[in-house]
């Protein structure tokens, strides 16, 4: 199988291209910045078709996980930065698709499980979740968030690929191993002794595991009646106090300095980031991963910690 990972060099998109390439796929990545892999990688720009579109042609899937960080400040330039990158790679990837003499059978395009309300008491699936945008004092920075992910699927709906069939993957926080990931983020606290919950510690977290992440896309490609918005994310989202006691207990912590809601306002501000990521309530479920039969092999947070927590040692020992 011929896979192009656009947006592969990311943490996520390095995740899937070492798991394609282990399976014995052939990999592609298209990067704004190539450098050396041990896969094949193009340059591109993101917003235009050039000769990387050659790569597509005769392929067997696109992942589509092209898009600006979002651990950031939400100021006007990075606003106009995280929608553009997400919106315009996706446009441009359709228009290489379209124009292909042999179009790849499936394109997986990236979304985020954030375009679904702040719900503490109801699970989002696809079927029956509410979206987000119009929930009562939510800050501008929740709803900038959920007009990027409304204006990603928005793009890969109108792009005009027939032969292709096209998936919305709305993924949680994939927790992996791998330096400067989310999980190095949460586990760095935990290991500073300030993994404690954060705010009121009711707001549920949605995640999953990275193993779990790649064979979901797996499960995707090769499901050809499957098509539209798939939440990818373990069947058991947690409050942050449960979640970051779980993690604490995998790593042998016994506590966590707690952190208000201001001091998690002053801190995401020092660290140049937004509190959104942490205090936006995600209660999402795979409702259609689950109706299919997909079976994770981390459905439940503490099993999953004591994973990550395991490779993160062994990373660090090698």
């Amino acid at each position: 199988m011929k896979s192009i990972i656009p947006g592969g060099s990311g943490q996520v998109g390095a995740v899937l291209a070492r798991h394609f390439a282990a399976a014995g796929h052939e990999v592609v990545v298209l990067s704004r910045s190539p450098a050396p892999a041990p896969w094949k990688v193009v340059g591109w720009d993101g917003e235009t078709v050039g000769p990387w579109a050659t790569e597509l042609d005769g392929a067997d899937v696109v992942v589509n996980l092209a898009g600006r960080s979002v651990n950031c400040r939400y100021t006007a330039a990075n606003r106009r930065a995280i929608l553009d990158s997400r919106v315009n790679s996706t446009r441009t990837v359709g228009a290489a698709i379209a124009r292909a003499a042999r179009p790849p059978r499936a394109w997986l395009q990236a979304s985020t499980a954030t375009i679904y309300a702040h719900t503490f008491d109801r699970d989002n699936d696809e079927a029956t979740g509410v979206l987000g945008g119009s929930e009562p004092n939510a800050p501008d920075t929740w709803r900038f968030s959920i007009d990027v992910a409304t204006a990603w699927e928005k793009a890969l709906a109108e792009a005009d690929t027939p032969h292709t069939r096209k998936v919305a993957l709305r993924s949680a926080m994939t927790m992996s191993p791998g330096r400067g990931g989310v999980f190095d983020v949460l586990l760095g606290l935990v290991r500073r002794g300030l993994g404690g919950r954060a705010g009121g510690g009711r707001q549920f977290v949605s995640w999953v595991h990275d193993r779990d992440f790649c064979r979901a896309v797996d499960w995707l490609i090769d499901h050809d009646d499957v098509s539209g918005p798939v939440n990818v994310s373990s069947p058991h989202p947690l409050p942050n106090a449960d979640f970051m006691r779980e993690l604490r207990r995998a790593w042998g912590v016994r506590s966590g300095l707690p952190a208000a809601r201001w001091m998690v306002e002053v801190g995401t501000w020092a660290l140049r980031t937004e509190s959104e990521l942490v205090l936006k309530s995600r209660r999402v479920v795979p409702g259609r991963l689950l109706a299919g039969g997909f079976a994770f092999l981390f459905p439940t947070w503490p099993e999953a910690a004591r994973d990550l927590c395991a490779r993160w040692r062994a990373a660090s020992a090698r």
